[in-house]
Order: C-alpha cells, then sequence, then structure tokens
C-alpha cells in the first residue's frame, strides 16, 4: 500500500523542480536556479531572499525597483514568458491532484476486497487524501499567492520531505486504528478458504498484480500529463533565452535551466 502511495508522490512531487529535486521524465530535466512568487498582478523572481527583477500585470518588466522601457517586440516575448508561467501552475495542480486521486482509488480497491466496499478503513484513509488534495487545490490556487523557492519548495514544503511523511502518518495512523477490523477479516478469508493460508495468499497475490495493472495504466495517463508539463517548461527556457538575449539589463540573470534527450538548454 505504501509503495502505491510512494509512486503516486513521486509523480506529484517531480512536476516542477529546483536542484536539489529536479524533475526527469524520458525527455527532460529541469532545474529552477531562483525563486518565483506569483500572484494576480506579480511574478517576481528572487535569489537569496533578493528580487532580481518581477513582471507586473504580464507587461512591465521591473528591474532593481526600475521599470524597464521595452520595444514592441521586447513587450512580446516579456508578456508571452508571464503568461506562460502561469499557465504552467494549472498543469502542475491537475498532476498532483491525479496523483493523489490515482493513490485514493488503489487505497479503496485494496481495501474493499479485504474487507468488503464501503468499509470504515479505505474511507478513513481516503478522507485523509482529500484532505491533502484540498491543501494542493488551495496552495495552487492562482486567485491567491503562490511562492516556489530556489529549492523547488512550494510554500511550506508543500511537495516535500514533509508532505510525503503525512501521506505515510496517514497509512500507519488508519491500518493501527482498525488492525481489528482486518485480522477479522483476515480470519473470516481463513475459514472461507478451509485454512489454507496459501490459496489465501495466492488469492491475494492475483488481486495485487489486477490492482498494480490498472494503476499502471491510470499511471501512464498522468505521465504523459508529466510530459507535456515538460514541453511546456522547455518552450518557457526557450522565451526565456530570447527575452535575456534582447533586454540587458537581464542577460545575466540565470532562473531556469533544462536538459532533453536532444537539447540542451541553460539560462
Amino acid at each position: 500500500m505504501k509503495s502505491l502511495i510512494a509512486s503516486a508522490i513521486l509523480l506529484a512531487s517531480g512536476s516542477v523542480a529546483a536542484h536539489d529535486s529536479s524533475f526527469s521524465t524520458n525527455s527532460c530535466d529541469v532545474d529552477l536556479n531562483a525563486g518565483i512568487t506569483i500572484n494576480q498582478h506579480e511574478l517576481a523572481f528572487s535569489k537569496n531572499d533578493k528580487e532580481l527583477y518581477k513582471i507586473v500585470d504580464n507587461k512591465q518588466l521591473v528591474v532593481n525597483g526600475e521599470t524597464i522601457k521595452l520595444t514592441p517586440s521586447q513587450q512580446q516575448i516579456v508578456s508571452q514568458y508571464s503568461h506562460d508561467i502561469r499557465a504552467v501552475v494549472p498543469e502542475v495542480k491537475e498532476i498532483a491532484l491525479d496523483a493523489l486521486d490515482l493513490a485514493s482509488e488503489g487505497v479503496t480497491l485494496a481495501f474493499d476486497e479485504l474487507l468488503g466496499q464501503g468499509n470504515d478503513v479505505g474511507q478513513e484513509l481516503s478522507g485523509h487524501l482529500v484532505a491533502i488534495k484540498d491543501d494542493i487545490d488551495i496552495a495552487l490556487d492562482l486567485n491567491k499567492e503562490i511562492s516556489i523557492d530556489e529549492h523547488g519548495n512550494f510554500g511550506e514544503d508543500l511537495f516535500g520531505e514533509d508532505f510525503e511523511q503525512r501521506i505515510e502518518a496517514a497509512v500507519e495512523s488508519t491500518i493501527k486504528n482498525s488492525m481489528g477490523s482486518l485480522l477479522i477479516a483476515v480470519g473470516q478469508e481463513m475459514l472461507f478458504s478451509g485454512g489454507d493460508a496459501d490459496a489465501l495468499e495466492a488469492r491475494m497475490e492475483t488481486f495485487g498484480e489486477q490492482i498494480e495493472q490498472q494503476m499502471e495504466e491510470r499511471g501512464r495517463v498522468i505521465e504523459e500529463k508529466g510530459e507535456a508539463l515538460c514541453h511546456s517548461v522547455v518552450a518557457i527556457d526557450a522565451l526565456e533565452e530570447a527575452m535575456k538575449l534582447e533586454i540587458s539589463e537581464i542577460q545575466h540573470i540565470d532562473v531556469l535551466t533544462t536538459n532533453t534527450t536532444k537539447d540542451t538548454h541553460s539560462i
């Protein structure tokens, strides 16, 4: 059960990354070299708690407190860059929520097989996962401020070690609180199988393989969304490279680095 959830968390936490936790798919790696703060009006980049530059209302470029006068071509690149970064946030949210849905589905199938549909154990653990989904939904709401530090952590380490520990704690707490029900269910299964432990084990292994197959099929859809997200970030990388070439005031600032199997972009 924990391995299923860990796989889901890996998919979720890999969506956006930095030096300490690079996002990897079959096609690319993404490193974030600066912190990003996004709210309804500003997109700001920082390093070591110092603002590097910001884009206001998807059009004004502000460096060191000074609004830079842009040519039409420069303005177009800056606006597109700001817009595309904002557009990535819903992609990240969708992958994270899909991963938790995948984990919840696996939990439900497993406990329903052992304890019957609508059992308290599966419902309790699913409830924990729903609460975590709600936290992600709130944390990645573009109507509020979103902060990602230069180590890739969302706010209060939304996808970091604390997040995974929260999942594990929910699993352990639920199983501990429901140990009596689980033992009774196992005992009943043993009686139905005539006390043949091998037959019970074989049945559960077969069911486990069926769950794994279903989860893998769903997981492939999430991986495809991860690939699409990666391509979105590579496109942002290219835009930033063009922006740096066009605007001297930010040409020395490195925010994003992407490495693909075919090409390497570094800004």
